[in-house]
């Protein structure tokens, strides 16, 4: 049994798309590629696909990751193109491994998140993001199905920066991570009359997991920082976190690594079989 490990983006208007509708859309995708998917025992057997950690409905992504199973070997590249061809556009398989380690889920210790604040003056949320960063702790709660719970959203950050949504950026973050375009494409546009700012969060995965929208609350209970419109929230990474570096490092690294070096015995033995003979 062959493991290929995906990684997967949902990007503009599937970014709405929950959980279980990617999971029915991933299904049909290897049905149409016609993937060799291997499958589970029982009395309703299902293809043997891994979900790590996705991200809540209505917020973009450009690193989600899910591991499949397969009863033959192929090509993790191929099989990658064959999958995205069979995808709609948004959801899009952008990377593919063989599995050579173990543990992917317990590489994803760590999220870089870009939050886009339309109608926010770049300024007033730089003050807002140094109020939250100075605070040793920051209650906020969250509805769930069990009732109304109150739990700390600051130390899970490690990293909370503001920049300028027209372009003109402020400090980088510690998480050396590109943006997937909320920022850019605001200075892309060029200027506007409606302000715009945006932040770059870096946080762990804890429990009870700090989401983004967490952390806009503790900024609008510390700070009185209140979007007007909801905020646009992108996961531009998740891995694991260096604590050397400050960075979300990629969480299929090991596996490259663990790939066998190309042998350079083979492609010398097929050069010398089709060499012309010399003459007798």
């Amino acid at each position: 049994m062959q493991r290929i490990r995906l990684r997967y983006t949902k990007r503009g208007r599937l970014r709405f798309t929950s959980h279980r509708d990617f999971q029915r859309a991933f299904e049909r995708a290897l049905r149409r590629a016609e993937v060799p998917m291997a499958y589970s025992a029982g009395f309703t057997p299902h293809p043997k696909v891994s979900y790590a950690n996705a991200a809540p409905t209505g917020t973009g992504s450009e690193a989600e990751y899910l591991e499949i199973a397969l009863t033959d070997a192929r090509d993790p590249e191929k099989l990658r193109i064959l999958l995205d061809e069979s995808l709609p556009t948004g959801l899009d398989i952008v990377d593919a491994v063989e599995a050579r380690t173990s543990g992917l889920a317990d590489r994803l210790t760590a999220s870089v998140w870009e939050l886009r604040l339309d109608g926010v003056d770049p300024a007033d949320a730089g003050r807002a993001v140094e109020v939250f960063k100075a605070a040793d702790l920051v209650e906020v709660q969250r509805r769930t199905k069990n009732g109304v719970r109150t739990f700390d959203a600051r130390t899970a950050v490690v990293d909370l920066d503001s920049l300028d949504g027209s372009g003109t950026h402020g400090p980088q973050p510690a998480a050396g991570v590109g943006s997937t375009g909320a920022a850019d494409a605001a200075a892309l546009a060029g200027p506007t009359d409606q302000p715009c700012a945006i932040l770059r969060l870096v946080v762990r995965h804890v429990t009870p997991a700090v989401r983004p929208d967490d952390v806009l609350s503790g900024l609008r209970a510390v700070a009185d920082l209140a979007p007007p419109v909801p905020a646009a929230v992108t996961r531009l990474a998740q891995g694991l976190f260096d604590e050397e570096t400050g960075t979300v490092t990629d969480p299929l690294a090991p596996d490259r690594e663990a790939a066998p070096a190309p042998s350079t015995a083979e492609p010398a033995a097929a050069a010398k079989a089709s060499a012309p003979e010399g003459p007798a």
